[in-house]
């Protein structure tokens, strides 16, 4: 099985986009398809909740398969999203110094992808 951890730190919506159609297809292949949240990304965790915004509609499908492995503590809570990530039941995890650990999906077998 493919066991792929797709980190998404630009908080562009036009590659983060890109992150949720790709997370999305793995998912549906059958892989094993984790996304992280990290950097300016997770303010779109809490702007992609209005439904009037783009690619609203796609971020609820995110959702909804359950590939959202986790929202970063620490960057969450500097763009201002950690509560919204909280009240959407996110997983929130800063076991790195309040970021999720890299090393710790390539120690369970994970091939990381950054975006």
């Amino acid at each position: 099985m493919n066991k792929t951890a797709l980190f998404a730190f630009n908080g562009d919506p036009m590659c983060f986009v890109h992150v949720m159609l790709h997370a999305l297809d793995m998912k549906k292949k059958g892989w094993d398809a984790k996304l992280i949240i990290e950097g300016s990304a997770t303010k779109l965790v809490r702007e992609l909740t209005d439904p009037e915004v783009p690619f609203a509609g796609l971020y609820t499908d995110l959702k909804k398969s359950g590939v959202i492995d986790c929202v970063c503590k620490a960057c969450a809570h500097k763009m201002g999203s950690l509560e919204s990530a909280e009240e959407q039941n996110l997983p929130v995890r800063g076991d790195l110094q309040g970021h999720p650990s890299m090393s710790a999906y390539i120690e369970a077998g994970y091939t990381v992808i950054t975006f």
